[in-house]
């Protein structure tokens, strides 16, 4: 049977922004919200336009940098890389969070690609290696070949390429519109973001607890099966990230839609319940 046929456009965006006021009752000083599609914003709620702290969402852009990087011929994705790289670890490893590093630079090791061990200490890593194979920043890098050729233009990165970043809803909105359709970034970056790599390890999902299995892509968590997820009813193949601040990103390839926000708070129950309870509600919109 066909899939049911879409509002047009206009309407759609009609009852998405009223699915976004839900944004308004979470206990946050900053809730901004932006819903996409592959076309543009759809739908947008709060302050977008003032950049905070992304924390974790950092990872997906340093990601797509590496790799937009790898494509220009800098580095290869099985290279071995990292501290692990005696051991098999790659560069496709560390983006996966599969190269057996833990969460912080010197914490202990397992071997590459026995569990999915998330943490900041690969990204650390990656922005060391590209920064190093560039010669130059990693911060410039980022700049050059992600913020940059997507109009980001209220990005900054100062500090850890793991979580050091800053950005408006509206620039996580542009990054989450090229997850739904590649443009700037082409399209072998957008398959590496948005295809499983290693999909059937465990792993723990920090907030959520230990899954198995735990799918990643090459810098986007994917919603697989797993229970309880931060996307509620959202479709397996939807990839995103959340931040310790409170940022959220996804793209859903099913429904067509996209999600960037922020909240100015930092992660705790009123984002386990409330991102769900919102994803439900612009599904069932749009």
């Amino acid at each position: 049977m066909p899939a049911p046929a879409r509002p047009d456009r206009a309407a759609r965006a009609v009852g998405l922004a009223a699915a976004l006021t839900a944004v308004d009752a979470w206990p946050v000083p900053h809730a901004a919200a932006v819903v996409v599609d592959s076309e543009g914003e759809l739908a947008v709620r709060g302050d977008t336009s003032t950049p905070r702290p992304l924390a974790s969402v950092t990872k997906p852009l340093t990601a797509a940098a590496v790799l937009a990087s790898a494509a220009a011929g800098h580095l290869d994705l099985d290279e071995p890389a990292g501290p692990t790289a005696a051991e098999g670890a790659t560069v496709r490893h560390l983006l996966a969070h599969t190269a057996g590093l833990g969460f912080d630079a010197g914490s202990r090791t397992i071997p590459p690609g026995t569990r999915r061990t998330y943490g900041n200490w690969a990204y650390e890593v990656l922005g060391d290696l590209v920064a190093a194979r560039e010669g130059r920043p990693f911060p410039a890098v980022l700049r050059d070949r992600v913020t940059g050729p997507l109009g980001m233009t209220t990005t900054v990165l100062e500090g850890s390429p793991a979580w050091g970043a800053e950005a408006s809803a509206e620039d996580l909105g542009r990054f989450v519109r090229e997850l739904l359709a590649p443009r700037a970034l082409g399209p072998d970056v957008h398959a590496a973001l948005t295809t499983p790599a290693y999909p059937d390890l465990a792993g723990v999902l920090p907030g959520f607890g230990r899954q198995r299995p735990n799918p990643w892509t090459l810098g986007l968590e994917r919603r697989g099966a797993k229970d309880p997820h931060w996307g509620g009813p959202l479709p397996p193949d939807t990839v995103g990230h959340f931040g310790r601040s409170g940022s959220l990103i996804w793209a859903a390839p099913g429904p067509g839609l996209g999600l960037a926000t922020l909240s100015g708070r930092d992660f705790d129950a009123w984002a386990a319940d409330g991102w769900p309870a919102l994803a439900a509600a612009l599904v069932a919109a749009g």
